[in-house]
């Protein structure tokens, strides 16, 4: 994928109209992990979205084949006119290419749209380059995106994206204090997404395509730990009993509540939790 959701969505669509238009089969490549990863580790982003979270986005866009590339440093110093060869080795046959206009691939970056072209003409395929794409005047990028979500505006996010903003995350165990106290929730993994900001929050969680309201927890949860150096994310599901460790939920923050808080004790805790679901129940009837 490349530099935003938004226009990776307008890739991945003219891509799909076009096979379908000369029955072809669409077919969207991707790189995991993701390339700054292994080229600048110290600088490597929060992701928008995890591969496993964009194979699940994919299918949703009515596209059923996905070739996960493994990037790695060997991989990173594929010339661009090989990284072609490759494509055009495998297809039966290649047809077409179709990128972001600012897409960059090969060692040092070299690759960039208008050697595609060139290849393109050389090896009989067409090569479509898509515009930047502009939300209120401002250009998307997956920076501006990670920006918005980070302050909260999960508004300009989802606008940027092309859909909601949604989490990816695993569901694992936990030290199950939730059960403990009356309100057991789901501890999730989340593959490194890009999180708002700490809080609590009326959310929704897809489970096997079957959307549930919750109370979402995000943060180091300092009523009852004073060692978390990690943010937790977690999701009270209502009126739900399940054993569903080792599932994929995808979370939609819908109402910011409040924020986390320390309380004096776990049964103040308890009591503003409570309040926390009657307000998600009331939100999630409205």
């Amino acid at each position: 994928m490349t530099k935003s959701e938004c226009r990776n969505q307008a890739v991945i669509s003219t891509s799909a109209e076009h096979a379908k238009a000369a029955n072809g089969t669409p077919i969207v490549v991707t790189f995991d992990p993701h390339p700054e990863k292994i080229l600048r580790p110290e600088a490597a982003p929060h992701l928008l979205t995890a591969t496993q979270h964009k194979i699940a986005l994919i299918q949703g866009l009515g596209v059923g084949h996905l070739l996960i590339i493994t990037f790695d440093k060997q991989f990173a110093a594929t010339e661009p006119e090989d990284f072609v060869q490759q494509l055009v080795k495998h297809s039966n046959p290649l047809r077409e290419i179709c990128v972001g206009h600012k897409w960059s691939f090969g060692k040092n970056r070299r690759g960039n749209l208008e050697l595609l072209k060139k290849l393109g003409a050389q090896f009989d395929f067409n090569v479509i380059g898509i515009p930047p794409v502009t939300v209120n005047g401002e250009l998307v990028s997956s920076t501006t995106i990670r920006r918005a979500i980070e302050s909260g505006d999960l508004q300009k996010a989802a606008a940027m994206l092309g859909r909601e903003y949604t989490v990816l995350g695993t569901v694992v165990r936990g030290d199950d204090l939730g059960k403990k106290i009356g309100f057991p929730t789901a501890n999730l993994s989340a593959h490194n997404e890009q999180f708002p900001p700490n809080g609590v929050y009326f959310a929704e969680a897809k489970l096997d395509g079957v959307v549930y309201p919750g109370v979402v927890n995000l943060g180091y949860r300092p009523t009852v730990s004073s060692s978390n150096t990690e943010r937790i994310l977690e999701i009270h599901l209502l009126d739900f009993d399940r054993d569903i460790y080792g599932k994929d939920l995808e979370l939609r923050f819908i109402r910011y509540l409040r924020p986390e808080k320390k309380f004096e004790n776990v049964d103040a805790l308890v009591h503003q939790i409570e309040r926390d679901v009657q307000q998600a129940r009331e939100l999630s009837a409205a």
